[in-house]
């Protein structure tokens, strides 16, 4: 779910003073990234880079990292169950962050601190600085983990002129909020020091109808945190010492659903709830949701975290020191069959929850002069997560199975079916409030040697050499159990004769090849028996190298071109959650790791005496071993695909217009991802073909092939007290599948997002009054579709392999798809009021 950044009923204080956007529109436009860890002109850089400054961030209501979608070409960012379940995709490529065991393929870098998932960096930035989007494999300069790009954003630093921000918001929704900033000097030249403030609330852009309860919350995707940061700035000298301590606290609800497409098995869930189970009729632009559980969402992020750039006589190097300490925690509720029937839930009471404390530090010691540039340096990170899962049967889990079996098995729906094929009580099956809960710990050590070198061969030719020694070692544990042991299963078993022996009562009268389809049925993964007590332990080290080489040749000034080669690698893992094939527990947790091979030529230009920067990328990168999570109808399982291809261009261009006061900020790209050929043979677990047969050449998920972004500013003086600005930024994608199955229920359509905002106020900008909205034409988007649980089936046991139609060759057939599809909605039209004051 979006955090509203644009409802700014979050509040953040971004001082006028920063570099790149306070030029005066006669001078070029001059852009500084650190995207090889030192000070650079973007111009000058050889690599994708799509930079965001300060003030366009603010213009555009950025607030998280899911806001700044609306402004990156190529960036696709989403969520699911709830915000810390956040994935972002880069030129189509990216890691579905519903298992905290996968770690992320784009990463996310916060002032210099590698954040081990998506979702855990996912939250309000306070007062950005600017953000870099480096696109492609970073594995030689970046932490860990960025085979697909990096989102590095950069806060603002203590200054030594004391200022004073304070803002105010108002918006629909119920959306208020308030900040205040302040910086200035501690000490004379010595040291100075920031504070940071927010407070954010927002009521719900979901109704909830609530079936059966117990919930009352009648909205939901609601908004309610703080933030508050901290900062020391030491200059002792030629050295500089940064310290950063920061905490979040978030207790919000997220994320119920809406269907849009009902299958079915509606008709069952709207008798047991009196026509309030679900959607008769997919409508999704109501925004009703159906969850008689509660969402809650709570979530704890703090850290401190201290940067040394030491001036040494040696060499006349400098010796940089990134230290980091983080706690992070969330504990959910959720509604599992997002209806309003009481089938299977998750408690708040931290049965459902994960938490990672995570300590890394990185050295580098970095000189040159004017042909060489030297880097080397070490990175190390002690990353441990805890979480714990569990699946609770509601009041009416047993009824609703006993009219799926009984309407399968042709019987009455009128009988206890689920009595009859167990041989206990009605009721005593799966017992209300009983189920599963399961324990995961996984440690990760993580030590890599890195450099990164710049010669000049001339003053028009250079070569970048890279090299990354990784060596990585993960330790995970399992315990799995269940609070009324399987019974409902076990019993089943023992009847049906499936494991051996004689069916028993209605077994007897079910044809024996169906027999296992009905066991299987009573014996999904978070009712399965075989888990009781069942524990885990596993551990694996792994050895990779990773690198780049780029050659670079500036024509002149104003032109340069670039060819290059990076090798990318994020290190394999566990899939920390149950997994089976049939009813059998899956022995093999462990997941490749993933590789990839990327080749770019690029060209960047400066033109008009520099106002206008017009850079050119084109690309080629194939993957090894993609890790795919995806929910199979029975369980979550990664899957390893051999190969996944990426080929395309990126392009970007930013303008100081000759009207004065106007800019303008935009990109476009092109990317066709597809996955290779592959059959059941090349999976470590063929058994999971069928459901993943729709993948074999087609375009990738959430990978549109066209995504283009317009962002136009202008600011300026109407009279000699008064002072107008304006920003419209803009997003068009291209039409892709939100599944990570591919099933065609899950596409979304090409669309556009506008954000808009005008301000009004002082010459001096001592106070601006400013308006805005967000998605400005009210654009109905899905962010993911998901298989509704328990709720149908896309791919039957009994189907085979389709020979005809749109989908040959394949598992899928549309007209055997029983499934309700729920989506998780792109934030609606927002709108509202900031003010704004400085000191």
């Amino acid at each position: 779910m979006a955090t509203c950044s644009g409802m700014a009923i979050g509040f953040t204080l971004l001082t006028p003073a920063y570099a790149q956007e306070a030029q005066a529109q006669d001078e070029p436009v001059t852009i500084t990234v650190t995207a090889q860890k030192r000070e650079q002109s973007l111009q000058d850089v050889p690599i994708v880079v799509t930079t965001l400054s300060a003030k366009l961030l603010q213009d555009a209501g950025v607030r998280d990292i899911k806001d700044m979608q609306v402004l990156t070409p190529g960036l696709t960012v989403t969520s699911t169950q709830n915000e810390t379940l956040t994935t972002a995709r880069i030129r189509g490529v990216g890691t579905v962050g519903d298992n905290p065991g996968m770690e992320s393929s784009v990463g996310v870098v916060i002032d210099g601190v590698y954040r081990p998932r998506n979702g855990v960096g996912f939250g309000d930035l306070g007062e950005i600085g600017r953000i870099e989007v480096l696109k492609g494999p970073q594995g030689t300069l970046f932490g860990k983990n960025t085979s697909a790009g990096v989102i590095n954003i950069i806060t603002q630093e203590p200054k030594f002129v004391f200022m004073a921000d304070g803002e105010l918001s108002v918006s629909n929704y119920d959306g208020k909020g308030v900040s205040a900033s302040v910086t200035g000097p501690l000490a004379e030249d010595l040291v100075a020091g920031r504070l940071y403030v927010a407070k954010r609330e927002r009521g719900g852009y979901y109704d909830v109808n609530t079936g059966v309860g117990p919930r009352t919350l009648k909205e939901d995707a609601t908004q309610d945190f703080y933030t508050i940061r901290g900062q020391l700035l030491f200059t002792p000298g030629a050295h500089k010492i940064r310290v950063i301590a920061d905490y979040t606290k978030r207790d919000e609800y997220c994320c119920a659903t809406v269907q849009t497409r009902t299958g079915p098995t509606g008709a069952i869930i709207n008798t047991l709830t009196a026509n309030n189970g679900v959607a008769a009729t997919a409508d999704p632009e109501k925004r009703l949701a159906y969850a008689n559980r509660d969402t809650t969402q709570q979530i704890t992020d703090g850290g401190i975290s201290v940067e040394a750039n030491l001036k040494l006589d040696w060499l006349d190097s400098t010796l940089t020191s990134v230290t980091g300490v983080r706690k992070w925690k969330n504990t959910n509720g959720q509604d599992i069959d997002y209806s309003g029937a009481d089938i299977l839930y998750r408690r708040d009471n931290g049965d459902f929850r994960a938490q990672f404390d995570t300590f890394s530090q990185e050295l580098r010691l970095a000189g040159g002069d004017d042909k060489l540039n030297w880097l080397v340096g070490a990175f190390f990170t002690d990353e441990d997560l805890h979480r714990t899962d569990s699946y609770v049967y509601g009041t009416q889990y047993e009824t609703y199975l006993s009219i799926l079996l009984a309407q399968a098995l042709g019987q009455s729906t009128s009988l206890p079916m689920v009595s009859l094929l167990t041989g206990r009580a009605v009721g005593t099956s799966y017992t209300p409030g009983e189920g599963a809960r399961d324990l995961y710990t996984q440690q990760s050590r993580s030590l890599a040697l890195f450099t990164n070198n710049s010669y000049k061969f001339t003053d028009a030719f250079e070569v970048t050499l890279g090299l990354r020694y990784t060596q990585e070692k993960k330790e995970m544990t399992a315990a799995y159990s269940n609070s009324d042991s399987g019974i409902g299963c076990a019993s089943a078993i023992a009847r049906s004769g499936v494991l051996g022996g004689t069916p028993v009562g209605l077994w007897a009268g079910i044809p024996a090849a169906s027999r296992p389809t009905v066991v299987g049925n009573m014996c999904t993964f978070w009712g399965n028996a075989a888990f009781n007590n069942r524990t885990v332990a596993n551990s694996v080290e792994e050895k990779e190298w990773s690198g780049t080489l780029k050659g670079a040749y500036r024509f002149n000034d104003n032109v340069m071109t670039y060819a290059s080669f990076a090798r990318g690698y994020k290190g394999g893992g566990y899939n920390l959650d149950r997994a089976q094939t049939g009813i059998t527990p899956d022995t093999n947790l462990y997941f490749k790791p993933e590789t990839v091979d990327s080749y770019e030529v690029g060209l960047k230009t400066s033109l008009f005496s520099n106002k206008l920067l017009f850079n050119i990328t084109a690309f080629d990168q194939a993957y090894e071993d993609f890790q795919l999570n995806t929910f199979l109808g029975t369980a979550f399982v990664v899957e390893s695909i051999p190969e996944l291809k990426s080929k395309g261009v990126d392009a970007d261009i930013y303008w100081t217009t000759p009207i004065r006061g106007l800019s303008v900020q935009g990109g476009v790209a092109y990317a066709d991802t597809k996955y290779g050929t592959f059959t059941a043979a090349d999976l470590s677990n063929p058994a999971r073909f069928p459901q993943l047969s729709l993948l074999p050449g087609a375009q990738m998920s959430f990978a549109p092939k066209w995504t283009s972004t317009l962002a136009v500013t202008w600011a300026g003086n109407v009279a000699s007290n008064l002072r107008l600005s304006g920003n419209l930024s803009a997003k068009y994608s291209s039409e892709y599948n939100t599944g990570s199955d591919l099933i065609p229920y899950k596409m979304q359509d090409s669309f556009t997002l506008v954000n808009g905002r005008i301000g009004i106020g002082a010459t001096n900008q001592k106070w601006m009054l400013e308006f805005w909205a967000q998605n400005l034409t009210d654009e109905t988007y899905k962010q993911v579709v998901i298989n509704a649980p328990l709720q149908g089936t896309g791919f039957p046991n009994t189907t085979t392999v389709q020979t005809g139609g749109s989908n040959p060759g394949t598992y899928y057939n549309a007209a055997t798809d029983t499934n309700t599809y729920d989506a998780f909605m792109g934030q609606p039209r927002t709108y509202g009021v900031t003010l704004r004051v400085k000191y």
